[in-house]
């Protein structure tokens, strides 16, 4: 299975997981951003109002704990009214977010695991790379799980999902960003997010088989 297909794949699953955009077609993120560090409050709303679903999902679905993740999303929005000021439109709103976000995690999980913090660039035990779609005649559970937004099913299938592909995932389909800005964010080659993706989905098809 090639990595293209794949992001095709996904494309419509990451549109559905996405709130529906409650500004005018014409207020891209990176605007909104900048009339608020221009003093536009009701830009920050909008901003907000887009991303804190897929924002919060990020958090949970990586710890497993409701109230871990208010924690986190709420101290990344902290940070996100912090910066305005500072803000520069050099890279996509949600590459910049999804930035903080990450870090905020990594910080998270240094401070309850200390000595046996286990990083983000963890793949485990992957295993010879395989081929995860269903056959031709059969549905994909990935993508049952996400149109049935059997949140619970899909939560249960990330716990077996080794940390830097379970993030991989997260960052392509809920929080939508491409092959190479999830590269870019992570510091690490496009080779090695295209494995990460692979795994991922092989392994949350396989803990989700039983939907097929």
């Amino acid at each position: 299975m090639t990595y293209v297909a794949v992001s095709a794949g996904r494309a419509d699953t990451a549109r559905r997981m996405m709130p529906a955009d409650t500004g005018s077609a014409g207020e891209s993120d990176e605007s909104l951003m900048l009339a608020y560090a221009r003093g536009d409050a009701t830009a920050f709303g909008r901003l907000y109002a887009r991303h804190k679903g897929p924002t919060f999902r990020y958090f949970l679905r990586h710890t497993s704990d409701r109230g871990a993740a208010d924690e986190l999303h709420q101290d990344v929005w902290l940070k996100v009214v912090a910066a305005r000021e500072r803000y520069a439109a050099e890279a996509r709103f949600t590459t910049w977010l999804y930035t903080l976000a990450r870090h905020r995690l990594v910080d998270h999980w240094r401070a309850r695991r200390g000595n046996r913090f286990t990083s983000l660039d963890d793949d485990g035990d992957a295993g010879p790379p395989a081929d995860a779609e269903p056959p031709a005649d059969r549905a994909d559970p990935l993508d049952l799980v996400i149109d049935a937004q059997a949140g619970h099913r899909l939560q249960q299938a990330l716990t077996g999902v080794p940390p830097a592909q379970r993030d991989a995932f997260l960052l392509h389909v809920e929080a939508g960003l491409s092959l190479g800005e999830i590269a870019a964010l992570a510091g690490v080659p496009a080779e090695t997010i295209k494995s990460r993706l692979r795994y991922a989905y092989r392994r949350l098809r396989a803990a989700l088989e039983d939907l097929q």
